[in-house]
């Protein structure tokens, strides 16, 4: 007997999509259909009259933060959560095995299940595939999830092959566990990115009874190449009676290749958690509205969406609240990319049914990966007056014993680069350690962007700069001017090949590189004549290599809008104590959402608890960095999409051990995580996923 009648209503030649009709306890599903998390039986910011003007049909709840909060028991007394969220139609709540396994040190896993400490008042909680399912039973979702076995999709194959076995074991014990109960409930496939794997756990779970499969263990390292055969590999062998439903994906543009895989069924946090740093979807486009180019713009978010966050406020409005802090901004903005994904959802499965599919899937292709700072449009700034020695009085240069000389400041008593050569921690520390070379080779035609943060004297660019002149075929400027080597032509076939590279610094205060420049002598890394054009032009382009190098100066958060979205990131200001608001979790939040779904890498000579603290909770996987001068050690953080890349680079991620130095750290509340936000800093912490041993 299945719960879940699934018709299907149309399929499209020459592609995989298809549109049906799910009928659920609370009413009919249409699909393909996008589900808004409602992680605690809310989607953050909304109330459920924005959610229904906004096009949804079945929300995703949480079973594991449901159950810690408020617990079966409330739900039982209620009448289950339609109820008690006043949401009249369909919910699906996951098993909250993903959340566990994201505990890695808080956690112990056996085939019995996973016990693990609770978040919210330290109990000891063993979570089964039997309480599992009857916690979703208490809260009374119309779909469940069979507790899985979550590991990485870089997982090694014994490791996926041993959890895909033993989701295999739970998913009959969930099946079991739920008896005659009506609630629908999914089967999820597992094999990280094996297509052996994936095929036998297909296999093995279509010849169960369940009401829905789910392909699970994506969306968490692979490549988008791989993701994509994998979802295709997977739905090709589930029942065409059946809905299938793609786990956390994604983008706009993930949700039109995962419906043309034949996908029906989607969830995902973009929507809020993009909205909230300023990120909009829209038919020409995604675009960051905390760029300062929005400041003027007295227009809508998109002219063609009907949401009442574009009927009534403008981009300029909207620019305005996100640099206030107003937490509206937020509101704004999930209401209207909500309203963006449900719309294009919509679209699909009109175009399914008319037979248009193709068509639109070829017509979106560009406008749903199309990032408004992609390919922008940089003017030089304007010329600069010459400071006067007042300003250059700010700073100093210190020659150390060993003969090298090094900025400091005046009012804090540091100093860049301190303990080391400059120029050698330069390219051991960023260039050496973020493989520049080895990225400049790399089959792309699109710039490689490095965004270069506190100048400073110009030591990390320059030595960056060297590197790619280097590499395309020239000598760098400062071997060229001790006339160490002969010139090569600038049109050198080893030009050819190199990807394009488009150096970004920012810097509040230029005065050090002016100083520096003053000081010729002593800072030989400075001879050429970028980096005096640089000042005086605020760019300047490369003779001998597709360089191009530009400067943003002013406040980094107000500027770094502006730039181009980073492929790399050499994170090199003056510490937390002389410069607070680049080391907050707000400012790692913001550069994180700038290179969310890119392969991005970020290098910094720190190595405080906190700060790592606040790259893993801004969405950063951490690893140890290399070590430079009197430090064993150094910090890298990558996104997601460079994860998968990890192994192939030599990076050393840190793992639970790093999470009970984090917990005993008398220092581990980034500066602007006040008291009252702790608890909810630690949950983001303790559910990781780059800190766990395993995730879906």
């Amino acid at each position: 007997m299945h719960r879940l009648r699934f018709e299907l209503e149309a399929t499209v030649a020459g592609s995989a999509a298809r549109a049906g009709r799910l009928h659920t306890l609370h009413g009919e599903v249409l699909t393909p259909v996008f589900m808004p998390v409602g992680t605690q039986a809310t989607v953050k910011g909304l109330p459920v009259e924005d959610l229904v003007a906004s096009g949804a049909q079945v929300l995703l709840a949480n079973a594991y933060h449901l159950l810690l909060r408020p617990g079966p028991d409330v739900f039982r007394h209620v009448g289950g959560i339609h109820r008690f969220m006043n949401w009249t139609r369909p919910i699906l709540t996951d098993s909250g095995g993903f959340q566990v396994f994201s505990l890695p040190n808080e956690r112990v896993i056996t085939e019995e299940g996973a016990v693990f400490k609770s978040y919210v008042d330290g109990r000891s909680i063993v979570l089964s595939p039997e309480h599992s399912i009857a916690t979703q039973l208490a809260i009374g979702s119309d779909m469940m999830m069979a507790m899985d076995v979550c590991v990485p999709s870089t997982s090694d194959r014994d490791t996926a092959a041993a959890a895909m076995e033993r989701t295999h074991r739970w998913a009959q014990r969930s099946l079991d566990a739920r008896g005659d109960a009506p609630q629908a409930l999914f089967g999820i496939v597992q094999g990280a990115c094996f297509d052996d794997l994936r095929r036998e756990s297909a296999d093995v779970l279509t010849q169960m009874p369940f009401d829905g499969f789910a392909i699970g263990g994506l969306a968490v390292g692979e490549t988008k190449h791989e993701r994509e055969r994998c979802t295709a590999l997977v739905t090709a062998l589930l029942p065409q009676g059946r809905p299938r439903y793609l786990m956390g994906v994604g983008t706009p543009i993930d949700l039109l290749e995962a419906v043309d895989r034949g996908v029906d069924m989607f969830d995902c946090t973009i929507p809020s958690s993009l909205a909230k740093q300023g990120v909009v979807y829209t038919s020409t486009g995604r675009f960051a509205l905390s760029r300062g180019v929005y400041k003027l713009a007295d227009v809508p978010v998109d002219a063609q969406c009907p949401c009442s966050t574009c009927a009534s406020y403008s981009r300029a409005y909207l620019h305005h609240l996100l640099k206030a802090g107003e937490p509206l901004a937020w509101t704004l903005l999930t209401r209207h990319n909500l309203r963006f994904y449900h719309d294009l959802m919509s679209a699909m499965r009109t175009a399914i049914r008319d037979g248009s599919f193709t068509a639109l899937r070829d017509e979106r292709r560009p406008l749903l990966a199309r990032i408004d700072d992609e390919h922008p449009s940089l003017v030089p700034v304007a010329r600069r007056r010459r400071r006067g020695e007042d300003v250059l009085a700010r700073f100093d240069v210190r020659i150390a014993a060993e003969g090298h000389a090094s900025i400091v400041d005046r009012a804090s008593g540091e100093i860049m680069h301190a303990g080391l050569d400059p120029q050698m921690e330069a390219r051991t520390l960023y260039v050496e350690q973020s493989r520049l070379a080895e990225r400049l080779r790399e089959a792309s035609t699109a710039p490689l962007v490095i965004w270069d943060v506190g100048l400073g004297a110009a030591h990390n660019a320059m030595a960056a700069i060297a590197c790619v002149e280097a590499c395309g075929g020239g000598t760098p400027r400062d071997a060229r001017a001790r006339n160490d080597e002969p010139q090569r032509d600038a049109r050198s076939p080893g030009n050819a090949t190199q990807r394009p590279v488009h150096l970004v610094s920012f810097e509040n205060d230029v005065a050090a590189l002016r100083l520096a420049l003053r000081n010729g002598p002593r800072f030989p890394h400075l001879r050429g004549p970028a980096p005096g054009k640089l000042l005086r032009f605020g760019e300047w382009h490369s003779e001998d290599a597709p360089l191009v190098w530009t400067l943003f100066e002013g406040d980094f958060l107000e500027r770094m809008d502006e730039a181009p979205a980073p492929d790399l990131i050499f994170w090199d200001p003056f510490s937390p104590k002389t410069d607070t608001p680049l080391w907050t979790l707000d400012c790692f939040e913001r550069v994180f959402a700038a290179c969310a779904d890119r392969d991005t890498e970020l290098f910094t000579y720190s190595t405080s608890t906190a700060i790592r603290a606040a790259l893993v909770a801004a969405g950063f996987v951490i690893a140890r960095g290399a070590p430079t001068g009197p430090k064993a050690e150094t910090t890298l953080a990558m996104t997601p999409a460079a994860l998968a890349h990890a192994a192939r680079r030599g990076r050393e991620l840190f793992g639970p051990d790093w999470l009970e130095r984090w917990r005993r750290s008398d220092a581990r509340w980034p500066s602007d995580v006040v008291d009252d936000a702790r608890d909810a800093f630690a949950e983001r912490i303790l559910a990781a996923a780059q800190l766990r041993g395993d995730s879906r």
